[in-house]
């Protein structure tokens, strides 16, 4: 049995990596900023009041959970608000500072304030999107969404080496384009099916494949 960390795990993706994770009977702290009924119906930890854009919710996280070791970490807790060239008002310049402090900077805060929970094995997922890669961007627009994600996988390259070291691996995940509230309900993949490849991809990674950026499937996708 694996102790498990999702972030954002009340709904979306997050939940559905909770129930995956405890099917198979692994041990799972579901942090989020409130809980939702299906949340409570996993039976997982539910860890509430954690927003990972404010320093002092996550730091209160790691005091609750002082003395835990984490076996695999999933940043999943993230934000999306659409952005269109000559329409990006004051408003708009917010949503993208709001996006940065969730999507980018969420990540490496909770990581960083967990430190202690980490050793030598810990695999921890960081769920960014092909939306964040250069290479992959033929349809410009969300310019918020777009830049925090392009700055998570700088992050999580970062973090991939600075804690080879120590035996922990980190990679960054694209799940797909996934059914979820935070995209209208749009999308060609359901949660469930996301959240079982994403398992996959975690219960593959070791030392030889941190620092890569993968797509649920398995398959390479361009920085």
């Amino acid at each position: 049995m694996q102790t498990v960390l999702v972030t954002g795990a009340n709904r979306g993706i997050g939940l559905a990596l909770v129930q995956r994770f405890r099917e198979r009977g692994d041990r799972v702290i579901a942090a989020c900023r409130s809980s939702s009924p299906e949340l409570d119906a996993t039976g997982a930890q539910v860890e509430a009041g954690v927003d990972v854009a404010d320093d002092a919710a996550v730091a209160d996280l790691a005091r609750r959970l002082e003395g835990v070791r984490l076996d695999v970490v999933v940043l999943n807790a993230g934000v999306l608000s659409p952005q269109s060239y000559g329409d990006i008002d004051a408003a708009g310049f917010q949503s993208m500072r709001e996006q940065f402090e969730v999507n980018a900077l969420g990540p490496l805060r909770v990581l960083q304030a967990l430190d202690g929970c980490l050793g030598e094995g810990t695999r921890v997922g960081i769920i960014t999107s092909r939306m964040g890669s250069m290479e992959d961007n033929t349809s410009g627009g969300h310019y918020g969404y777009r830049a925090s994600k392009a700055a998570v996988n700088a992050i999580g390259r970062s973090l991939a080496v600075d804690l080879k070291d120590r035996g922990i691996a980190v990679q960054l995940l694209h799940p797909g384009f996934v059914a979820t509230d935070m995209v209208g309900g749009r999308g060609d993949v359901q949660p469930q099916q996301a959240a079982a490849q994403l398992v996959e991809r975690l219960d593959e990674l070791d030392l030889s494949s941190t620092g890569t950026f993968r797509h649920a499937n398995g398959s390479a996708l361009p920085w």
